[in-house]
């Protein structure tokens, strides 16, 4: 059995392990410094207690909601050193909940909303920064020509440009220390912001009340993604850097709160000098001369932060298709590292959106009311399926109960606060997710009513009728090795439809026919298979059992386990023409490969009837299933079988 991660060392802590970490894992949470206090303070007026209780909201909510909730419990739920909502949901598939596929789906099109504001609002904010210089820059064509740029090299792979992720972040992240601390020495009362009171006080103090939490979330939106990406790095990796990345957001935060106690009683359009460009608390902490590299670093954190969010869409939306989650895709493999996709119709959307939503909003200030209602959104249905998770566990309900208690009650709140930026600016991220959600709801339920009706037969009963039309030399053979992809289970019964293929179709003669079946797994690389002679030298099972993260590149797979066979004498794939024989020439193999139509004859309720057109129109326009396996062309024959659902009762009478 093989499943082994693509890092088998990953939980090793080194001292390069911990720099790589804080490249691929820490990029979104990384660069919140850039707006979180921006956006908390606005317009309003600065005042003491507003202050102190941004910085004690942002203390205890990475205190509370980052490092308690996802770097010591969240990543433990891992599965077999694998992250992630899907990773979790495959998990948790054993306990055969349907309910369980709604957070689930819910979650993962939150995150996938999330891959595209992130880069646009990490992006739009760093740039923003060069306006100190040049007030008139509009940067609306400055970010969307580093976002074209960023995603045209998604298709070269990262494996090159990566290597620079960690020693960048680590200048990011030391850039922040070192700037937060120099600020904090100037006011040591900023401190007080530990004291949760304030905290509280500022939901009473601040104009936007209770909503203000809308903005102080902000600061912890790159904890999903942290648990998305365990697989990258391990969760000791993780847990070590989180220490020195929250030190250092913490030392940037405060140092941010204390030039503002300083400041108190402006506006930061009156310390920016310029009404339409307020100033950003984490800009105005940079001396001037500093300024000018300041702003190129914090632009490179963007776009490695961008990049791992976009490396994670991929991803995950790889995972969907395997989990029948998503339409079959064109999947590419830029590199050699294992787990690295690259999926052109994903990454093209995904710069589709993000250049939307840079030209809908225009500045980073009005991203912020979308930026962060889908996250909650993901967070709050994880925290469902981590509950489901420990009492698959069996932990104590009494600390399953507290758990809960105090992880709704969190995450409700940011949800309350988030959603009143509907109207601002949530809808965008909401009809983000809820355009992929529906098409992940229509193409799984689809799939289901359709399979629903797979009949299946005794493959006992058609043995001999196989034996004898192999050797009946009166018909021409169809091909030497006929190979079908079932979709039994059980290694006795085959689907009606390939039975009809080969007798009734056409009849398809053939040396060997072939049946393959592939199993998805929970564990994510795990890539095992099985050989069932059921009929020795005429009919052969073959069972792949495919985590969830393998590709299933069938003719790959098929390939090595024919010369496995080869190897190991049992098999003879010599072709049995004479001619053909004499010279050691190996057979041809073709693959027939079956696609349900619904019949016309069909009487399905009206929903299902919606569900099933619109997934028969989704299916269209995806990727052929023969290119999805990565067949040739010209060795597969594909054939089309009706089925009747419900078929309409109609009754004759003769005259």
């Amino acid at each position: 059995m093989n499943t082994t991660s693509p890092s088998a060392d990953r939980n090793l802590i080194t001292i390069g392990s911990v720099i790589i970490t804080l490249g691929i894992i820490f990029g979104d949470i990384g660069t919140s410094p850039l707006y979180v206090m921006k956006a908390i303070i606005g317009i309003h007026t600065i005042e003491k207690d507003i202050v102190l209780g941004a910085v004690s909201c942002v203390f205890y909510t990475l205190t509370i909601q980052t490092t308690i909730k996802y770097v010591l419990i969240t990543i433990r739920a891992d599965n077999h050193g694998e992250g992630g909502i899907f990773s979790l949901y495959s998990l948790l598939k054993r306990l055969r909940r349907q309910w369980l596929l709604i957070p689930a789906i819910l979650g993962g099109c939150a995150l996938l909303a999330d891959s595209i504001i992130t880069p646009s609002i990490s992006i739009a904010s760093a740039v923003e920064g060069v306006k100190v210089y040049y007030p008139a820059l509009n940067q609306i064509y400055v970010v969307i020509a580093i976002l074209a740029v960023l995603f045209f090299i998604q298709q070269f792979g990262s494996q090159v440009i990566g290597k620079s992720f960690g020693p960048v972040m680590l200048i990011w992240f030391l850039m922040l220390g070192i700037l937060g601390a120099v600020a904090l020495a100037g006011n040591l009362s900023i401190l007080q912001a530990l004291n949760p009171v304030y905290a509280v006080r500022l939901l009473q103090v601040h104009p936007e009340g209770f909503f203000v939490l809308g903005f102080v979330f902000l600061c912890t939106t790159g904890a999903e993604a942290l648990y998305s990406d365990l697989g990258h790095c391990g969760m000791k990796n993780i847990q070590v850097s989180w220490i020195f990345v929250k030190l250092m957001l913490l030392l940037n935060y405060f140092g941010q709160g204390a030039y503002l106690l300083n400041h108190q009683g402006m506006t930061l359009s009156g310390i920016s000098g310029d009404v339409n460009n307020p100033g950003n608390p984490f800009y105005l902490l940079m001396p001037d001369w500093f300024l000018p590299l300041g702003i190129i670093i914090a632009t490179l954190a963007a776009v490695i932060a961008s990049q791992a969010l976009i490396a994670g869409a991929f991803s995950l939306i790889s995972e969907a298709v395997r989990l029948n989650l998503w339409p079959r895709i064109s999947v590419k493999y830029p590199t050699t590292l294992r787990g690295q996709v690259y999926i052109p119709s994903v990454n093209w959307l995904l710069f589709a959106g993000c250049v939307f939503v840079m030209l809908h909003f225009k500045k980073s200030s009005e991203m912020e009311a979308a930026y962060g209602l889908a996250i909650v959104l993901c967070m709050l249905m994880t925290t469902i399926l981590l509950v489901t998770y420990m009492r698959m566990k069996r932990i104590s309900m009494i600390w399953i109960g507290l758990f809960l208690a105090i992880y709704l009650t969190i995450e409700l709140s940011f949800f309350i606060a988030n959603i009143a930026k509907f109207s601002h600016g949530g809808y965008v991220s909401l009809f983000i997710a809820g355009c992929i959600a529906s098409v992940m709801f229509l193409w799984y339920f689809g799939k289901r009513i359709t399979s629903a009706y797979n009949d299946l037969v005794p493959i006992s009963d058609y043995i001999d009728v196989l034996k004898d039309l192999s050797n009946d030399e009166s018909m021409s053979k169809y091909s030497s090795h006929l190979v079908y992809l079932t979709n039994s289970p059980n290694k006795k019964l085959i689907d009606s439809k390939i039975i009809f293929s080969i007798l009734k179709r056409r009849p398809k003669r053939a040396d060997v026919y072939w049946l393959l079946h592939l199993h998805v797994t929970d564990q994510p690389y795990q890539s095992d298979y099985k050989v069932t002679f059921i009929e020795k030298d005429t009919i052969i099972r073959v069972d792949f059992y495919l985590g969830f993260k393998i590709t299933q590149r069938v003719n790959l797979l098929f390939r090595e386990v024919v010369e496995n066979l080869v190897a190991s004498k049992e098999l003879n794939v010599v072709s049995k023409y004479k001619s053909l024989q004499e010279h050691h020439i190996q057979a041809d193999f073709k693959y027939v490969l079956i696609g349900k139509i619904i019949s016309y004859d069909s009487n399905l309720p009206w929903y299902e009837s919606l569900i099933v057109s619109a997934y028969s129109f989704i299916k269209k326009i995806s990727l052929s299933d023969g290119k999805a396996f990565g067949l040739d062309a010209h060795s597969v024959k594909v054939e089309d079988f009706p089925i009747t659902i419900h078929p309409a009762n109609i009754s004759l009478n003769r005259l």
